[in-house]
């Protein structure tokens, strides 16, 4: 992963020096997501001063590919890279914002090398937009890292940025971090460094109006600056010399570092640099009288202006429409997120009411279950109650039977008993009045006891009768009360006892009456069938 991360920040370098059709060919042949993403953002590097539409494109489907990755650090170069792009087109507003993106990134993940990067970043960014205190910010960030991870060199760049950030607002504080920097930079040798410092010391001391502590120090660079290399700081040491004589009046000496300046400037004929020195040079030779030369960089100063000017609009142009075209595709973007977040909301919405109507009918039908079962509950204990009931009654039924037949046999005996005595009695009144007795008696074994019995079993059992005389209507009395006996689920011995038969002569009436009701299946259960008959 990390030497994936540090070929793309070096690929992003070179890639000037790689064709674009390479790349895109490189690009046709790989599958590899992380490999995808390297070229998407150089082939969009590579376009960005030829072809605009298609670097964005490039750049958008390199944003596209990072994250299906999810790996924050390649997003953060992705960012960076996108940042660098929109700030070499001077959509400053766009860079910043993916700077930032980038920056979250490094600093969510604690790597602060690369954050203090971005950050030094923003700081020149936002001084180039003349935010100058958001410059002055990140700047001191940096200063802050680099001062606690002790890197000598980036902590003079860092300390120079701040000085050169306060140097349209306080020239005090300038020249403190400056100065500061001049300190840390005597313990590095590094020339080029060190020129940048003197020259801006000498600036400082120069707008100060320090003419003796400006001259010392831009002496100090020209010596510097012999043991370097750099173009750029050449005419930028000359052009800082110049501006100094031409504000204390040398003219010759602000001539002179002026021509040196445009001579290390030569490749860049049309910059902010040569409209400077074009102008010192105009004012120095008119101070002079020397008006031919005078003209002449008048007119060079004019003509850079004005392409200066038209270069100005032309590239304002350009930022804005790159910035409105940023914003435009961040406004769809955000829509269809939006859009995606409300389709989600939707989902989650659709689901909450499916559970909460599945919950509702689980409810429903968990109350209806326990109403049900209360009503089973409620029902099985009527119907317990109807069958103690009913055993209760019948019981009362068959002791009353048992009553009334031990009540007869009593009865008999006695009966039995006063006959005797009756022949045995020699007097005749004793006789009448035993009589008298037998004959009562027999009275009260007159009344039908089984009648008493069918009553009192048809009020109990009120549908038996009826349904058992519709389906046998052939049945005689006696059938019928063997019928109602074995209703009441009473073993053939009980019967016997009930009856006063013998336990043979009951089993001859039981199987006779299974004849009668044409029950020839042995298997089915007499009392079982006459149960049937109580519904």
């Amino acid at each position: 992963m990390k030497k994936v991360i540090l070929l793309l920040l070096i690929t992003l370098k070179v890639v000037a020096q790689t064709p674009t059709s390479e790349l895109i060919d490189s690009l046709n042949l790989t599958n590899n997501n992380e490999r995808k993403i390297e070229l998407y953002s150089e082939i969009a590097w590579s376009l960005k001063d030829t072809d605009w539409t298609r670097a964005l494109k490039y750049l958008e489907l390199s944003e596209i590919e990072v994250k299906k990755t999810n790996q924050k650090s390649l997003q953060a170069i992705v960012y960076k890279t996108a940042a660098e792009i929109y700030a070499s087109k001077d959509a400053l507003d766009v860079a910043i914002d993916y700077y930032h993106k980038a920056y979250d990134i490094y600093k969510g993940g604690n790597n602060f090398e690369q954050a203090a990067k971005i950050e030094n970043n923003l700081a020149v960014i936002y001084g180039q937009s003349n935010n100058q205190d958001k410059a002055l910010q990140y700047f001191f960030h940096v200063y802050s890292y680099q001062k606690q991870n002790k890197d000598t060199v980036e902590l003079v760049k860092a300390l120079n940025n701040i000085g050169t950030a306060y140097l349209k607002k306080n020239l005090d504080s300038s020249l403190f971090y400056y100065k500061k920097a001049q300190n840390y930079i005597n313990t590095v040798k590094n020339a080029t460094l060190k020129a940048y410092i003197s020259t801006n010391l000498g600036r400082t001391y120069s707008l100060k109006n320090d003419t003796l502590q400006a001259a010392k120090y831009f002496n100090n660079a020209l010596q510097l600056m012999d043991s370097t290399m750099n173009e750029s700081l050449y005419s930028f040491i000359h052009q800082s010399i110049s501006q100094h004589n031409l504000k204390e009046k040398e003219y010759y000496k602000a001539i002179f570092h002026a021509e040196k300046a445009l001579e290390f400037n030569e490749h860049k004929p049309i910059s902010f640099i040569s409209q400077n020195l074009s102008n010192i040079l105009f004012n120095a030779y008119s101070a002079v009288g020397n008006y031919k030369e005078a003209v002449k960089h008048y007119q060079n100063y004019n003509t850079i202006r004005d392409s200066l000017n038209t270069e100005e609009k032309a590239v304002n142009l350009e930022r804005i429409k790159l910035e409105q075209a940023y914003k435009s595709r961040n406004k769809i973007r955000l829509l269809n997120e939006e859009k995606q977040r409300f389709k989600l909301y939707l989902i989650g919405l659709f689901l909450i009411i499916g559970v909460l109507s599945l919950s509702i009918l689980l409810i429903k039908y968990r109350n209806k279950h326990i109403k049900n079962e209360l009503e089973q509950e409620k029902l099985k204990r009527k119907q317990q109650e109807l069958k103690q009931n009913l055993e209760e009654k019948n019981k009362v039924l068959i002791g009353k039977a048992m009553t009334e037949i031990h009540r007869t046999d009593i009865i008999n005996n006695i009966l039995i008993e006063l006959k005797q005595i009756k022949l045995k009695a020699i007097k005749k009144e004793t006789q009448q009045a035993i009589d008298y007795i037998l004959k009562k008696l027999q009275k009260d074994l007159n009344i039908d006891i089984w009648k008493e019995f069918e009553i009192s079993f048809e009020q109990v059992h009120q549908s038996f009768y009826n349904n058992l005389s519709k389906n046998h209507p052939s049945l005689t009395p006696k059938d019928r009360r063997l019928c109602a006996l074995l209703y009441l689920d009473l073993t053939t011995k009980e019967i016997a006892q009930i009856t006063g038969q013998s336990f043979k002569s009951v089993e001859n009436a039981r199987t006779r009456l299974r004849k009668k009701l044409n029950l020839t299946n042995e298997k089915i259960n007499l009392s079982t069938y006459l149960n049937s008959f109580s519904a």
